[in-house]
């Protein structure tokens, strides 16, 4: 994988910050599942500034962005998926999930995630990493 650095904006680390002291529950859930590398020992952050956007979980070793689409993104799918999209051309990829999936199921999306790993460490010839 690409070494290159994602830029962001200094103005967002405050932004960023307040978030979160202010996540949402779903964010809170998983983000327990994601901490102090869980999830195949990959360090992920939360509420990460990238270029100029804040995803709810960002994985700088993967580039992966994982969003939770709850109520504050009800009427904004074209600027997820603009948002989305600008960050891909950067070179992230993005897992979405919505809130209630990651409240009702977070064995299905921990799975979601981890096959997402495993699959781009098949991709790229590497050792997958332990389960």
């Amino acid at each position: 994988m690409k070494n290159e650095i994602i830029p962001y904006k200094p103005y967002l680390k405050k932004l960023a910050r307040q978030l979160r002291l202010n996540s949402t529950l779903s964010e809170v859930l998983l983000w327990n599942e994601l901490k102090q590398k869980k999830m195949h020992g990959y360090d992920f952050d939360r509420q990460k500034p990238i270029d100029d956007f804040i995803v709810d979980f960002y994985c700088k070793q993967l580039k992966l962005a994982i969003e939770i689409d709850g109520d504050s993104h009800d009427h904004k799918f074209e600027n997820d998926i603009s948002r989305q999209q600008r960050l891909e051309t950067l070179g992230g990829s993005f897992l979405r999930f919505c809130d209630l999936e990651v409240k009702r199921d977070m064995r299905n999306v921990l799975r979601t995630i981890s096959a997402w790993i495993l699959n781009r460490h098949d991709q790229q010839g590497l050792k997958n990493p332990p389960l």
